[in-house]
């Protein structure tokens, strides 16, 4: 882990600023208006944002209600499931098929699954480690049904750094060579242990070496540990996990204020994402798919989702005037 703050360097500006450019369609006239309107990127939202409110009986909400709440609720037409909300569902066709056809009627896109609780794909023991790569099989398949392009696994594992970069690579590989032939991304997430330390996991994605295995960078899970506190910078950490990104996670808590938003305050130490300074780093690597809204604050989650909406329109405006002032 680098000892110094990561700073947004004169090379990723330019970068930014081209990749902006290049998506709203400004470097041409060949496109029409409505191209030429177009932000850096779209916003999906995760599940997880709700879990709360999944979770309350009182509320009456289930995962087959999520992507009316997306939408209805807060005018996001593309939706990132997570399976704790169906672990039961993987393999019922009429749930899914029921699932696929609301989607559809509301015109909402579903984006991924992020899997847990399916084992640890680094798990040492090799019939464990096999038998945690099969339970993914019904998910990749679930997620090809609903129309997603990916699933969020993790890569868990024990042992030394190299130990567990070599185990989880191997879990990774198989997985990903059964998703390959549906068209399918396995994708991992930065999400505790050394899946946090930017480095090893994005080591770990070159060591599979397979097109269809990358990256889902979260930008407040950089700890590799929480007590006491480990912190791989998350600005480097995004930087070295997007050139193999297919989503992206905008992880919100604390709105401080600006585009700053704070995930954690321990020791006197404050653990926050510049969303400007961050999401200049995801677009000057040339990415403008989804960002998917993940709040976890202790604020109502309604009101948190559409706060971190509101964050990342501003943000997208912003890097959108910086690239055409830059250009102009």
């Amino acid at each position: 882990m680098s000892a110094n703050p990561y700073s947004l360097s004169r090379r990723h500006f330019l970068q930014s600023s081209a990749a902006i450019v290049a998506a709203t369609g400004l470097m041409g006239p060949s496109l029409g208006a409505e191209d030429q309107s177009d932000p850096p990127f779209k916003i999906s939202l995760a599940e997880w944002s709700l879990h709360r409110s999944l979770r309350d009986p009182s509320k009456n909400l289930t995962n087959m209600d999520f992507p009316r709440v997306s939408k209805e609720e807060f005018g996001i037409d593309a939706v990132e499931y997570v399976n704790q909300f169906f672990k039961d569902k993987a393999e019922d066709n009429d749930y899914l098929t029921e699932l696929k056809s609301r989607c559809s009627d509301l015109g909402v896109k579903s984006v991924l699954i992020m899997i847990d609780g399916e084992g640890r794909l680094g798990d040492p023991d090799d019939a464990k480690r096999k038998r945690a790569v099969e339970n993914h099989f019904k998910w990749v398949e679930a997620a090809k049904f609903l129309g997603c392009h990916s699933i969020r696994v993790n890569a868990g594992s024990s042992g030394s750094y190299e130990e567990q970069q070599k185990l989880a690579a191997d879990g990774l590989r198989q997985l990903s060579e059964f998703a390959a032939p549906k068209g399918m991304n396995v994708i991992v997430e930065n999400h505790g242990g050394l899946s946090s330390n930017g480095k090893w996991l994005s080591d770990t994605i070159k060591m599979v070496d397979l097109e269809n295995c990358g990256t889902l960078p979260d930008f407040g899970n950089f700890f590799i540990n929480r007590n006491p506190v480990e912190w791989f910078d998350n600005y480097e950490g995004v930087d070295l996990m997007m050139p193999y990104a297919k989503a992206v996670s905008a992880k919100t808590h604390d709105f401080v204020g600006g585009n700053t938003v704070v995930h954690m305050e321990k020791n006197g130490k404050t653990y926050e994402t510049d969303y400007e300074k961050m999401m200049s780093i995801v677009v000057g690597h040339g990415y403008n798919g989804y960002v998917g809204i993940e709040y976890e604050g202790g604020e109502d989650e309604y009101v948190g989702i559409r706060k971190s909406k509101e964050l990342l329109e501003r943000v997208a405006a912003k890097l959108s005037e910086t690239a055409a002032t830059t250009t102009g």
